[in-house]
């Protein structure tokens, strides 16, 4: 069974603004993410967990690397098998 993918309002604002470049990118991570879950492979860059909210299960991955790099940041809901991405954008702005 495949994840379900969904954008905060936030985010999807967030996409509308982004290079073709950076959101071809984005579009082959949320592939990725509908087939394999939360848990990507080596090929994505600096991909991890976020440890701020103990409750939370947060994670993210660096869509482009440079000056700027651009990140994309999501929720986990296991049981439902839902990721939220809340965040697409630059580094330097990233919410973590």
């Amino acid at each position: 069974m495949e994840w379900s993918v969904q954008f905060t309002k936030k985010a999807a604002k967030q996409v509308k603004v982004l290079t073709k470049k950076v959101v071809i990118v984005l579009q082959v991570l949320i592939h990725d993410l509908q087939k394999n879950g939360p848990s990507l492979g080596p090929g994505w860059a600096n991909y991890g967990k976020l440890h701020g909210k103990k409750k939370e299960d947060i994670r993210h991955c660096h869509l482009i690397k440079g000056s700027p790099t651009y990140v994309c940041c999501w929720r986990v809901f296991k049981s439902e098998k839902i990721i939220e991405v809340f965040y697409v954008g630059t580094h330097e702005k990233a919410p973590y």
